[in-house]
């Protein structure tokens, strides 16, 4: 399992975009539109990982979606949830009693991401427990994609975390993810990047 991204709410795409570029010298590129799910994206990469700037592009397919209905409901600007990435979905599937589905977007490339994800509403219930993706054969790491900060090259060192951490490890099960838990209400709270420039806390 590798921490693949961590998903901020946004009200604004571009707003939100410029505000991570002025206070953090993060830049961020067009993700696209998430099909069915009414949000759309931009991709801060950060090499392995990245963040994820999320918001309602269409109130009324968001409201058919869980992914589209758990950014509805967030405050715009806060971590919102994290996600994991496995090459073993089917089987973290089997072991957690999950559902997969499927996904996919067009970047503004012409590029077809496709991916599989489970426990998408669980996470959305308990902000504390990630859910899981497995990007498709074929499919580029968004955070791999290029593009220049102001801040250097950065990348996701810790993910701070409040809820009941004997309930995030039994579901994660065996794991070297960089996260630290500590006890309150399930949330994501603090993302730790460290770059050239020294470290950088986004919360």
């Amino acid at each position: 399992m590798e921490l693949d991204h961590v998903v901020i709410a946004a009200t604004d795409l571009g707003a939100a975009a410029r505000e991570l570029e002025t206070q953090y010298g993060l830049a961020s590129i067009d993700g696209g539109r998430h099909p069915g799910w009414g949000t759309a994206n931009r991709i801060v990469p950060l090499g392995e990982s990245y963040l994820e700037l999320v918001a309602v592009v269409d109130a009324a397919e968001a409201a058919q979606s869980a992914f589209g209905r758990w950014v509805a409901a967030a405050r715009g600007g806060l971590p919102l949830g994290w996600v994991v990435r496995t090459h073993e979905l089917d089987e973290v599937a089997r072991r957690l009693g999950l559902i997969i589905e499927t996904g996919s977007r067009a970047a503004p490339s012409g590029q077809l991401l496709r991916w599989r994800s489970a426990a998408i509403e669980r996470a959305a219930a308990e902000p504390l427990l990630p859910f899981f993706i497995e990007w498709g054969q074929g499919t580029p790491l968004p955070g791999r994609a290029a593009v220049s900060h102001r801040a250097g090259a950065v990348a996701i060192s810790r993910l701070e975390l409040t809820g009941d951490a004997d309930r995030l490890a039994a579901w994660l099960g065996n794991h070297q993810l960089p996260i630290a838990v500590r006890p309150g209400e399930a949330a994501v709270t603090t993302i730790v990047l460290t770059g050239t420039a020294g470290e950088i806390v986004v919360d």
